[in-house]
């Protein structure tokens, strides 16, 4: 359940709590308040190197918003930034609407980017709280005027900000609730909303189909596997052969036996973050209807221990037909995203996207600000890029060496799923590689998807990361 959505909508009228977008040179946005909040504004801020007040020559306080770089990539982001504090304002002082008021000195993509960081900066997750901790957000209606800005625009920016938002939810849901089962029941109700097809598949089936590297990770596990695959094809679509994502969805990571330590293992609710960015990718490209045919491709499970459970040393049978020496159990996420790969084969993709909370090699690399990204026969990376550029999830590229190939030989199998010390969120990209024989692009979202501290729109827990990339990448892809 997504908690405290902001509706957003298109009007010529103004109400009590109109908020006056002011462009000023050398600034990036003045704010003129309403004099009462903007006082208290005043007590609450005071003054940072973002956001300070001044009294303006008429007496009504206004809200600077100080300039920085001229990266286009950055000035969007202070737009998403100041959004998320006004919408924290707004909460703070109980208002239930407001009114952004534009007589088209801001650019229309500026008023929609601080419309979309109000949106999601309103995010809640109250599922587990009770009482006063339960209470949600006052704030439920932003209301826009602005002569350039139609309901469309709004509506788009609702359904993206809806869909970061299910994959927020996902992500932040304990373990014991969202077993594999259970996420697929939950993308099986995306489906129907937003009119994509789903197919879930459980032991048996995948059995059947020979994925052994979802079958071992499983086989600690007293929860079924399942593999989800999600289908959106619509009539207009501009592309003959889909685009597929793959995300990793891994509901529980202990390790295995070789079980995480040291409080590594809190926050491993998150270890499915790249199923859920699919998830929701798939859910804001289908409710927006972009005309682009895209695949999702989920294999869930947790990794647990057991009596059964798979150990080192031991070897598994690929989907592929390749064997792999399970030299760490920990290592367990490239596993069940190999089968998925091999599996996309079959649609002949016009590209392949995998993303995954894959190593806390690239975590450390990155840290929260950024995503590791490695690339193969893939014209379409830069547009990625630029796409990560313009919702400000940027990606960092990492090379495909052949020595990393040779870091993951094995001498009683055909490789190993774990490499040297060194690099290993290469080595661990270079295994998936092993899988691909198509146009692909790795993304390893570790670093990002979770936040021990709130950073503007990005709350504490999970952010989502991944959902607004991939949707525009899909609309740049069908407008270019």
């Amino acid at each position: 359940m997504m908690h405290s959505p902001l509706r957003l909508h298109s009007t010529d009228a103004t109400g009590d709590m109109v908020i006056h977008l002011i462009a000023t040179k050398g600034d990036i946005a003045r704010i003129a308040l309403p004099e009462a909040l903007a006082a208290k504004l005043k007590e609450k801020v005071g003054k940072d190197e973002l956001v300070y007040v001044i009294p303006s020559e008429n007496g009504t306080t206004v809200v600077v918003k100080a300039k920085l770089e001229e990266e286009t990539s950055y000035r969007n982001q202070a737009y998403r930034a100041l959004g998320a504090k006004l919408c924290k304002l707004l909460n703070t002082d109980g208002a239930t609407a407001a009114t952004l008021l534009n007589t088209g000195v801001l650019n229309k993509d500026y008023v929609l980017q601080l419309c979309e960081g109000m949106a999601l900066a309103n995010y809640q997750f109250l599922t587990y709280r009770t009482g006063d901790k339960a209470k949600p957000n006052s704030l439920k209606e932003l209301m826009v005027s602005d002569p350039s800005i139609a309901q469309d625009d709004l509506a788009e920016v609702t359904h993206l900000v809806a869909a970061t938002c299910i994959a927020r939810d996902l992500v932040n849901e304990p373990p014991a609730t969202l077993t594999a089962t259970e996420l697929g029941k939950r993308v099986m109700a995306l489906g129907t909303q937003n009119r994509f097809e789903v197919k879930v598949m459980g032991r048996k089936r995948i059995a059947e189909l020979g994925m052994g590297g979802l079958l071992g990770v499983n086989k600690g596990s007293v929860e079924e596997p399942a593999f989800i695959v999600m289908d959106y094809r619509p009539d207009n679509a501009i592309n003959s052969s889909p685009i597929v994502l793959v995300g990793k969805g891994v509901t529980y990571d202990t390790g295995g036996y070789d079980i995480k330590h040291g409080g590594n293992m809190r926050g491993m609710k998150c270890d499915m973050a790249g199923a859920a960015a699919v998830a929701g990718a798939i859910s804001a490209v289908a409710a927006n209807r972009l005309p682009v045919h895209v695949v999702g491709l989920v294999p869930a499970t947790d990794n647990r221990i057991d009596g059964k459970a798979t150990v080192a040393d031991d070897v598994l049978l690929m989907m592929s037909g390749a064997t792999v020496e399970v030299q760490n159990t920990d290592a367990e996420g490239r596993l069940v995203l190999a089968d998925a790969l091999h599996y996309a084969k079959q649609y002949a993709p016009e590209l392949v996207i995998d993303l995954a909370t894959l190593t806390g090699a690239a975590a450390r690399i990155t840290a929260h600000h950024g995503i590791g990204m490695s690339a193969d026969k893939a014209p379409q990376k830069e547009l990625l890029m630029k796409s990560g550029e313009e919702v400000y999830e940027r990606m960092m590229e990492f090379p495909l060496w052949r020595e990393f190939h040779d870091a993951i030989k094995s001498d009683v199998a055909d490789i190993r799923n774990m490499g040297g010390a060194a690099g290993g969120n290469i080595t661990a990209a270079t295994f998936l590689h092993y899988f691909t024989d198509y146009p692909w692009i790795h993304l390893d979202i570790a670093g990002p998807s979770m936040m021990e501290t709130e950073s503007d729109y990005r709350l504490k827990g999970a952010t989502g990361v991944g959902v607004r990339l991939l949707y525009r990448f899909m609309k740049n892809y069908s407008i270019d």
